[in-house]
Order: C-alpha cells, then structure tokens, then sequence
C-alpha cells in the first residue's frame, strides 16, 4: 500500500512539474526555436526562387514566383560574373588550408593534451586567448609582411593566413578530443613495441576520426565564408574568392543598373556547397563541437 501511494505521489509530482513554469518555459523555447528554422527555410527558399527570376520582374514584385524560370542567371554569374574561377579558388584555399590547419594542429593538441605540466596548461590558455583577438586588428601587419615576400594577391598567401587564424580554436577543440582517449590504448601500444610516433598515428588518429572531421569541416566553413581578408589580400580577378567576387560583381553593376537575378544566383552558388554540408554533416559537427569543447 505504501509504495504504490508513494508511486502514486511521484507520478503527481512529475505530471505537476511537467504542467508547471518549467514545462511552459521548455514549450515556449521550443517554439521560438522553430519560428527560426522556419524563417531561415523561408529566406533560402525565397534566395533560390529569385535566382530564376529576371531583374525587371524582381523590381516589380520582390516576392513572387518565376512567370518562366531563367536558368541563365547562372549561366551568366559563372561566366561574366567570374564566379567559375571565384569557385575554384574558394574550393583549393579552403580545403587545402583546412588539412594543413588540422595536419599541424593535431600534433600539438595531443602533446597539450597528455603532459599536464604548468607549460602545457599556459600553452592551451595561449591558444585558448587566441580566440578573443579580433582579426580586424590583423589585417594590416599581415599586409605588410606577406607583401615584404611578395604573397600578396595570391592564393598561397591567402590560404597561410587562413591556416594561422584556424590554429587557436583547432588547436584547443582538438586538445578536448585527445583528453578524452584513454590512457590505456597509448600503454597497450607500448607493450607492443610502437614508439610515440607510431602510437599517435596507428592508435590515437583512428581513434579520434571523429574530431579530426569535425575540425577539418568548421575551418573549411570559416574559409569558405571568410571575406576581410580576401578582400584585402587579393584584387586579381582570377585570384578572388567566392565572397569577393559577389562583392566585385555588386559594385560594378551599380553603373549599368544591377542585375539581381545574377546577383542571387551568385547568392545560391555560395550557399549551395554550405547548405549540403550541413545537411550531409550537421550532426556531426554539433555532436563534435559539444564532446571537443565540453572536455
């Protein structure tokens, strides 16, 4: 009798709480949350219908659908808007900075993440303060060295400084992953005979895969997205990136009347590859983002 009335008791207590200000504040959170997502499918929704449409039309009626959708918006983005090449630079900086950033970072973030001395723990507090420094404040000493080496307006230069702005936060997301492995795979490689350097390729790189991505996808999404320094860096027209040369394709429409169907079509070709990602990876990457930051 007893136990089923403190059931009983329980399950009222439960059901109470449920109906209570944190049940409704949980509802109301939620909601808001959706409200979001839904706007944000609407804006790219509304981003994808207007590339199809022609520039009179969008003047007209900047909401509507395509009376005959004008595939060649991208047709013309690619060709006299430079985006063709725009793409191809954005794909070689972004990614081959991105595997430098996680090739360099990965070694240092495991030897912070095993030797727990107070040198180790003032490093990863150095790389950790790394994130707090605005990169506006680096656009001009960074100017001024790599036009000394003469790496300006170039793809190299630029994808350097991509990498030495993704070390701070790899080095310390990585530094998370690497504490989470246990000691004891790195004690059983030794028993086998493997050296440090063997242990950390055969044994802790497999292991933590899953960090590696996760680290290799948000700088590849920072790079890819990234416009102050390419911007800056590079002015060539077969040297820009995709953000520059939306930028270089607006101003130089404001003389000629601007053509905004080509314009969002530029729109639709830099969030393409960023909506598939998400949508291909987003779990991983949140999953990642929470087990390498939270250790």
């Amino acid at each position: 009798m007893r136990s089923s009335s403190g059931s009983r008791i329980t399950s009222r207590s439960r059901g109470s709480s449920g109906r209570g200000p944190t049940g409704l504040a949980t509802r109301i959170g939620t909601a808001v949350v959706w409200l979001v997502v839904a706007a944000d499918l609407l804006l790219v929704l509304w981003i994808i219908v207007t590339s199809l449409r022609g520039g009179p039309d969008i003047l007209q009626h900047a909401f509507g659908l395509p009376a005959a959708p004008k595939t060649d918006n991208y047709a013309t983005a690619l060709d006299e808007g430079g985006f063709a090449q725009a793409a191809v630079n954005s794909v070689l900086t972004a990614g081959l900075s991105s595997v430098v950033a996680v090739v360099l970072a990965a070694p240092c973030a495991y030897a912070l993440a095993r030797r727990r001395s107070r040198t180790s723990s003032a490093l990863t507090t150095t790389f950790a303060m790394g994130l707090g420094v605005p990169g506006q404040v680096l656009v001009v000493p960074l100017f001024v060295g790599l036009s000394r080496v003469n790496l300006t307006d170039s793809d190299l230069g630029l994808g350097l400084v991509y990498v030495g702005l993704a070390m701070p936060f790899t080095v310390f997301l990585l530094t998370g992953f690497f504490s989470s492995i246990p000691g004891a795979l790195e004690e059983a490689a030794v028993l086998d005979g493997a050296g440090p350097v063997r242990t950390f390729v055969q044994v802790i790189l497999p292991v933590a895969r899953g960090g590696l991505i996760t680290a290799f996808l948000l700088q590849f999404i920072a790079a890819w997205n990234e416009t102050l320094f390419a911007l800056v860096l590079t002015n060539s027209q077969d040297q820009l990136t995709l953000p520059v040369a939306l930028s270089s394709f607006v101003a130089a429409q404001q003389f000629n009347g601007l053509d905004y169907g080509t314009m969002f079509a530029g729109v639709c070709i830099i969030l393409a590859p960023m909506i598939a990602l998400f949508s291909w990876m987003g779990s991983r990457i949140i999953q990642g983002m929470t087990v390498g930051i939270g250790k």
